[in-house]
């Protein structure tokens, strides 16, 4: 299994388990070039330079701009990017719970698998997920990837959680401006031939339905020109620790304080 780029707390009123992410689709098989000088076989590299000078820019003196006029930028650096960082960054907190079915397929972006991290949390995560699942439900929550802060869902899925990452609102284009001008009506008599040539072409799913074939042919070329080169030398991988912390309260107690808590503020209501 990948080693997971996230590490948090997944977080539920007073219950708290510590979880691990991973992203659920990867491109790392797919082929991918360098860029060579084809005369002497040498990679090319790229580099910053300055827009006026054209003087190469050292890695410590890279900065991120926001322009506010021509040729004109405030500069932000890393410590102030990191001033700004928010409870987000390492605790899913659930917030809201909606009905599975009521968000629509095009808000969901890239799904990442959800697991707990620590054997003490295995309980809480598995109470959640469980009780997600009965009631139909997906939590509603935000984490920050990249240093931007998304909108996410955590959604039941097996005996893990599948967090999806949801597109804003203002990136959704209304579909309604692209389906306005289809107003033919289909023939009745034509629908039960193609239902027919449906049938015919039914089968169960398969990821070999969606097979790269461009990607296969690389790998040939690739394979055919290995042949008339010497093999590589293997770089040795080195091995790395990390170290968890736990933070896990009683399941039951917290549960029993959460509920309680609910109860005596909708009284007060």
């Amino acid at each position: 299994m990948p080693r997971p780029y996230w590490k948090g707390y997944l977080k539920l009123s007073l219950v708290t388990c510590p979880v691990a992410m991973s992203p659920a689709t990867s491109e790392s098989e797919k082929v991918r070039f360098h860029t060579l000088n084809k005369e002497t076989g040498n990679r090319v590299v790229s580099q910053y330079v300055e827009s006026v000078t054209g003087s190469p820019v050292k890695d410590e003196n890279e900065a991120k701009g926001y322009a506010r006029g021509e040729n004109d930028y405030i500069i932000l650096t890393d410590d102030d990017l990191d001033a700004v960082a928010l409870d987000t960054m390492k605790t899913i907190d659930i917030d809201k719970f909606v009905p599975a079915e009521s968000i629509e397929w095009i808000y969901l972006e890239k799904p990442h698998y959800l697991m707990p991290d620590d054997p003490v949390g295995h309980e809480a995560f598995a109470v959640i997920r469980n009780a997600m699942a009965s009631d139909k439900v997906v939590g509603v929550s935000k984490l920050v990837i990249g240093r931007r802060e998304r909108a996410v869902i955590l959604e039941p899925r097996g005996e893990g959680i599948v967090l999806w990452t949801l597109r804003f609102g203002d990136e959704v284009r209304p579909e309604e401006s692209y389906f306005e001008g289809i107003d033919e009506e289909a023939d009745p008599e034509l629908i039960p031939l193609v239902q027919q040539l449906i049938k015919q072409k039914t089968s169960r799913w398969s990821p070999d339905m969606v097979s790269d074939p461009i990607q296969e042919s690389l790998l040939k070329i690739i394979a055919e020109k290995k042949k008339a080169l010497k093999p590589a030398k293997k770089v040795a991988k080195g091995k790395q620790d990390a170290a968890q912390a736990s933070n896990v309260v009683n399941i039951m107690d917290a549960l029993k304080k959460s509920v309680a808590a609910e109860l005596k503020s909708n009284k007060a209501r």
